[in-house]
Formats: C-alpha cells, sequence, structure tokens
C-alpha cells in the first residue's frame, strides 16, 4: 500500500506539471505478471507486455503491484485502481479485476500475512486452503489451530484450522480469514475459497471475475 500512494504522489506532481498534456482517460482494473486490466476512455482493455490499445495506450511492463504504461512517448506508473485522465483521482471502490487464465481457472496474485502468494479462485471451497508446505513457506503457525479433516482427491486426511491475521487482494484488504491448512502436498495452489469470497461481491463480465469488497 505505501508503494501505491508514493506513485500517486509523484503521479500527482507529473500531471501538475503537464496540464497541458491530453491524456485518455486510464483506469487499472487488474494487475498480472506480464498483463494488465486497463479501462481507457470508458472501454475495457486486456492488455500483454508491450501491447498497445487501440487509444495509443501500451503497456510497458507489469505485476501484481503496478503497471507502466506509455502514452505519446511518455511513462506512467499507476497502481491497482489508480485513475489518470486531466487530474489523477483514487480509487473510491475496492475492486479487483481477475482474467480468466488459459486453463480456465482465475488466477491472482496477492499476499497473506505480508508474504506474496499467488492464488486461485475457488467457489467450491468453504475457505482459504493451503498446503501445509505453503503454510511453512508463508510463516503460518499451523501448530495453533484446531485438528480437523479434510476432503481431497486421495482420500480424507489430517488438516488444521487456523484464521489468517490479514489476506490481501489488490486493494481489497480482509482480517481474521479462516484457512485449512491440509497435511500433504494437496492443495498445489493456495485456493481462494469462501471465508474470503463472502466478504466480497462477485460477477463475471466477459471472461473477467470482479470481486467488489462489501465492507
Amino acid at each position: 500500500m505505501r508503494q501505491i500512494l508514493v506513485t500517486g504522489l509523484v503521479l500527482v506532481g507529473l500531471l501538475t506539471a503537464v496540464v497541458s498534456w491530453a491524456v485518455p482517460d486510464i483506469r487499472v482494473q487488474g494487475l498480472f505478471g506480464g498483463s494488465a486490466v486497463l479501462v481507457i476512455n470508458g472501454k475495457q482493455r486486456l492488455l500483454k507486455q508491450g501491447q498497445a490499445s487501440p487509444e495509443g495506450v501500451t503497456l510497458v511492463a507489469s505485476d501484481s503491484h503496478q503497471a507502466v504504461v506509455e502514452i505519446e512517448g511518455r511513462r506512467v506508473t499507476l497502481g491497482l485502481s489508480q485513475h489518470i485522465s486531466s487530474s489523477f483521482q483514487a480509487a473510491k471502490l475496492a475492486e479487483v479485476r481477475i482474467p480468466r487464465a488459459s486453463n480456465g481457472h482465475y488466477m491472482v496474485s496477492g499476499s497473506i500475512n505480508g508474504h506474496p502468494v499467488d492464488f486461485m479462485v475457488d467457489t467450491g471451497a468453504t475457505s482459504v486452503a493451503m498446503s501445509l508446505n505453503d503454510a511453512k513457506r508463508l510463516g503460518v503457525d499451523f501448530r495453533r489451530g484446531k485438528r480437523a479433516s479434510a476432503s481431497t482427491a486421495g482420500g480424507i486426511v489430517n488438516a488444521f484450522e487456523v484464521d489468517l491475521d490479514k489476506l490481501v487482494i489488490g486493494n481489497i484488504t480482509a482480517h481474521q480469514v479462516s484457512a485449512t491448512i491440509v497435511v500433504g502436498d494437496y492443495p498445489t495452489d493456495v485456493l481462494l475459497g469462501n471465508s474470503f469470497l463472502s466478504r466480497v461481491e462477485m460477477t463475471e463480465e466477459e471472461g473477467v471475475m470482479v470481486l467488489r469488497k462489501k465492507y
């Protein structure tokens, strides 16, 4: 969050210095490694790195934190949900847009307790779920959790139920999110289940999943 705020302050100064520079209306609605979802003059564009939109906006670089766009030879760095036109304004609505991956799943980058995570959205999962190995990598103290069991493709296995102190997806932050730590190597991806998804409004627009914070 600090990085996004600093980027916004730099952008304010840039736009003040070039008020005569005609820029299209651009809003960042999804950030991924090598691609970004931008809304340009009201039209949604999914751009890959190096690709230009019909409006003349080129995505120079993108990761889960920010996008660098080029407009008429000028480069601007924008964080998730930041908006640029003739003036800078912060996002009024906590919203994340997730394009469908080529395998049909929705993948999104975020963090758990400050550690970066690549999530797979799973509306069929009761809670956020991860393997024991992922829990150790993310510093989740599963030993303080409640012993439980989980149903996997290989059958019923041991698990722990814990609360994650902080889970962040884009500009949506949730605290005390229930999670299941599965003993073993399953699931291979960290699943973004309903203990988080129940806290957001979820819709789909032309192959893009939209998450909006409820409260």
